[in-house]
């Protein structure tokens, strides 16, 4: 792969742009993915105004507001990375709650939030209805390879050096489950757009 510089406002415009060519009278559904050194919260949120100024309604959902119950969570303890991997997120609720009613023919019935894994309970909020050539979009780490259906998808990437930089300390038990998304899920390779992110204020575009 060769590296694209660009200007995060740059950035922000060709993924709009991407995002916007999907025909207007469908829902789409786009993963910003990314380690949360990374921060792909902040691209999916900068998404926002530039797909509203096109004419799309959207909804804003973060993968972390539908991780599993803590007694499923950390049933092999709370730092072990393969667990981290395969059990803290609920694959089935963001699936159902989210991107299934986003199928053709679905309801546009969307959950915008289901746990709060801070205090360990539901949010318990109401369902919001995402309108005609709306878009949702989902951030979240580890999100691609799991049968997750996304219309666009859009990696936020880390060299190893800096995402351990990036990692706080209290997190680097972690370390080894993005390591084996790299080696399994391939993200650089199945993400329709990569972002290289060591430098926030000098992105790049990976090329294949």
């Amino acid at each position: 792969m060769r590296a694209r510089p660009i200007s995060r406002e740059a950035l922000v415009e060709e993924l709009a742009e991407l995002i916007s060519g999907r025909p207007q009278d469908v829902w789409v559904r786009v993963a910003v993915d990314g380690a949360p050194a990374a921060r792909p919260e902040a691209l999916a949120d900068e998404l926002v105004a530039p797909l509203r100024l096109r004419g799309r309604p959207v909804l804003r959902v973060s993968a972390g507001d539908f991780l599993r119950p803590a007694s499923l969570r950390l049933e092999h303890g709370r730092t072990d990375p393969d667990a981290f991997y395969d059990d803290w997120l609920d694959v089935r609720a963001l699936r159902r709650e989210v991107l299934e009613p986003l199928d053709p023919g679905g309801s546009g019935q969307v959950l915008p939030a289901l746990w709060d894994s801070r205090i360990d309970r539901a949010y318990r909020m109401p369902y919001q209805e995402l309108g005609p050539g709306g878009v949702v979009l989902v951030d979240g780490t580890l999100l691609l390879g799991r049968g997750l259906a996304f219309e666009v998808s859009a990696h936020v990437w880390l060299s190893p050096g800096a995402l351990e930089r990036g990692t706080p300390e209290a997190e680097r038990w972690r370390l080894p489950a993005y390591a084996r998304y790299e080696r399994e899920a391939r993200p650089q390779q199945t993400a329709d757009v990569v972002v290289r992110a060591d430098h926030p204020g000098r992105p790049a575009v990976l090329v294949r």
